[in-house]
């Protein structure tokens, strides 16, 4: 499931950011030019994947550990960053032609034959455009910064956070049941769910909520640094010390959270956006530092969720056995293994997923 959900969110990003679509593309119109260009992003995701563990990590942290051997990293790190920042500037070309040939480089207001394309616009695209007023702050270096933290920052932990979900669901029979039939009143089994569909599912959103509690994709957030000399805790924090939060500690704590090892959806129902008192469930962060691709996040992982609830009929793998929930190695929290699980469509799907086949 994990590497279905990280094809997924790869591809949303990707047209989102560029227009491609660079993963389980089977379309015949698809050129050899694009094929290549598909394997070099998959590579370059590969060798970003693999040196983005806690090495890398122990590296930029803490610098004494580049004196006792990991000095190999870091070049592998340049290498990387030159390949992709290659890559990146190659899209930014592409679609600068596109805007030319468009003529919407030219006036990006106003002109209603023009409305068609303008609806097919990348993230690029928009930065592009908004290059011409001031070159200064949307340079190109910009735009590959943005792009790179896009594809960093939303794609393994909405994919991770979708395989949290469904693991527990399918640990959780009622749980499912439940969100299922919430779906079937609210969306009807006559047409797909889609975004809009989100503000009327609080029981989805409760279980994602819930997901996030228990396995957070960023366990101790990311650092943070004392803008003056601080108390906390009794501890004195001397001003420009580096600060993590450990979220999970914080959002798994039996002093806050009634049973905090169980998954219960229903502590969120009735919950306006699925908050509570005080810094007790914080998944994104919070304050203007909180993490702005939330909006986005919830969106991806609820529509994902949601349409695999509402289309097919879900078991584990092995009958009886519960699945697995031990967590692997990393600060992203990952799962040990990764999720397998039976499905087949529900009676009425077949003709509303041949649609989109």
């Amino acid at each position: 499931m994990k590497s279905t959900f990280y094809d997924l969110t790869i591809n949303i990003m990707m047209r989102m950011i560029a227009g491609k679509r660079y993963y389980s593309c089977e379309d015949e119109e698809v050129t050899e030019r694009d094929k290549e260009e598909g394997k070099r992003f998959r590579d370059i995701l590969y060798d970003t994947v693999s040196l983005g563990g806690e090495k890398t990590i122990l590296v930029d942290f803490i610098p004494f550990f580049r004196w006792i051997g990991f000095e190999g990293i870091e070049r592998r790190v340049v290498k990387l960053k030159e390949k992709r920042e290659a890559f990146f500037q190659e899209l930014i070309e592409q679609r600068r032609g596109f805007l030319i040939e468009t003529g919407i480089d030219s006036n990006i207001s106003g002109e209603n034959e023009r409305d068609g394309v303008r609806k097919k616009m990348t993230m690029i695209d928009v930065l592009l455009l908004l290059q011409q007023n001031e070159p200064h702050y949307y340079a190109d270096q910009m735009i590959h910064g943005l792009m790179g933290v896009l594809l960093s920052a939303v794609t393994d932990t909405s994919a991770g956070t979708t395989e949290w979900a469904m693991s527990l669901l399918l640990n959780n029979p009622p749980v499912l049941k439940k969100a299922q039939a919430e779906i079937d009143i609210q969306v009807g089994q006559e047409r797909l769910m889609n975004e809009s569909d989100l503000a009327k599912l609080p029981y989805l959103h409760a279980i994602i909520v819930e997901t996030l509690r228990l396995y957070p994709a960023g366990p101790l957030l990311v650092p943070h640094e004392s803008s003056a000399d601080c108390v906390i805790g009794g501890y004195h924090i001397p001003r420009g010390t580096m600060l993590l939060v450990n979220l999970w500690a914080i959002q798994n704590d039996p002093k806050l959270w009634d049973e905090p090892n169980k998954f219960k959806p229903e502590r969120f129902e009735g919950i306006e956006g699925g908050n509570r008192d005080g810094f007790m469930l914080m998944p994104f962060g919070t304050g203007r530092r909180g993490c702005p691709g939330e909006g986005l996040a919830m969106r991806l992982v609820g529509l994902a969720l949601g349409s695999l609830i509402q289309c097919f009929e879900w078991d584990r793998l092995n009958g009886e056995e519960m699945v697995d929930m031990t967590e692997g190695t990393g600060l992203a929290l990952p799962r040990a293994q990764p999720l397998e699980a039976k499905c087949r469509p529900r009676a009425n799907m077949p003709s509303l997923l041949a649609q989109i086949v």
